[in-house]
C-alpha cells in the first residue's frame, strides 16, 4: 500500500510530536550521527522543515542550501523542543496549502512539490530514531512506513553526489546487494551502476551479498544507523560492508 500526499502530512506531524518529546536534555550524545548531541540534531531537522517551507513558498527553481535558511531564533535565542514544534507547524501548513503538481527544485528526480513530504518524512523517521537509539529507546517503524522510507532512500540516492562520488570509488560496478524483508512483503535488488549510481528493483533476486531481516532494520542498516551483523547475510560480506559504508545518506 502507498502512503500517500496527504498520509505523509500527516506522519511528519506525528514524527516531529516524537522527536520533540524526546529532545529534553540537549546535551546527549547522538551515536549513530558522530560528533552531534541532540541539539545538532534538533538543529538539523528544523532547519530542514524552515528550508522545505522556503522552497515552496517562494517556488524555487535553482539549489538552494539549508545552511542559507536563518533558523528564525531571537538575538541569543537557542534551539529547543518548542522551536522544533513551531517549525513543524509552518512547514505543515505549507505543505497542506501547495499544489503537490508544483514545480519546484529538489535534489532528487522529481522536480514537483509532491517530492518533499515524502523526503521530510524520511528524515523525520530516520532522526527520530537516532533520537531514540541515543536515549536507549529502541526504534519501532510500521512496517508500509519502513518500506516507503527505504524505496524514498533509492529512489533518490543516484541524484545524491555526495554518496555516488564516493560509491564510484569503490570500483564495484554490476556488484548486486539483495535485501529481503522477514517480515513483511519487501525484497530489493540494487545493482551498482556506472559513476557511482544506482539502479534498484523490488522483488526476489539473488545478489552478490544478501541481507535478510526485519523491516525496520533493513532500513536502518540502509541509513547506517545498524550494522549487518545482527542480521542474515549471505555471500560476499566485504562487498556489503563497503557499500553500506559508502552509500548511507
Amino acid at each position: 500500500m502507498t502512503i500517500d500526499y496527504r498520509a505523509r502530512i500527516s506522519l511528519i506531524e506525528q514524527e516531529t510530536a516524537r522527536l520533540a518529546a524526546l529532545a529534553g536534555d540537549l546535551s546527549v550524545p547522538v551515536p549513530t550521527c558522530p560528533g552531534w548531541t541532540m541539539d545538532e540534531l534538533v538543529t538539523h531537522v528544523g532547519r530542514l522543515h524552515r528550508w522545505t517551507v522556503h522552497v515552496l513558498r517562494e517556488r524555487v527553481q535553482e539549489r538552494i542550501w539549508p545552511a542559507r535558511i536563518p533558523l528564525g531564533l531571537a538575538e541569543g535565542g537557542s534551539v529547543d523542543a518548542g522551536w522544533l514544534v513551531a517549525g513543524a507547524a509552518e512547514l505543515l501548513d505549507t505543505l497542506r496549502a501547495t499544489d503537490p503538481e508544483l514545480e519546484v527544485w529538489t535534489w532528487g528526480p522529481d522536480r514537483r512539490a509532491s517530492w518533499w513530504p515524502r523526503r521530510m518524512l524520511s528524515e523525520m523517521v530516520i532522526h527520530r530514531a537516532d533520537a531514540e537509539l541515543a536515549l536507549g529507546i529502541d526504534p519501532v517503524v510500521p512496517a508500509e512506513i519502513a518500506i516507503d522510507v527505504i524505496e524514498d532512500h533509492l529512489h533518490n540516492l543516484p541524484y545524491a553526489s555526495w554518496v555516488t562520488r564516493p560509491l564510484a570509488e569503490l570500483d564495484v560496478e554490476g556488484a548486486t546487494i539483495h535485501l529481503h524483508a522477514t517480515d513483511a512483503a519487501g525484497e530489493w535488488t540494487i545493482t551498482q551502476g556506472p559513476a557511482g549510481r544506482i539502479t534498484w528493483a523490488r522483488g526476489h533476486d539473488k545478489g552478490d551479498a544478501a541481507v535478510r531481516g526485519p523491516v525496520r532494520d533493513l532500513l536502518l542498516l540502509l541509513y547506517g544507523r545498524l550494522s549487518p551483523d545482527p542480521l542474515t547475510v549471505y555471500g560476499d560480506r566485504d562487498l556489503l560492508n563497503r557499500w553500506l559504508t559508502t552509500a548511507a545518506l
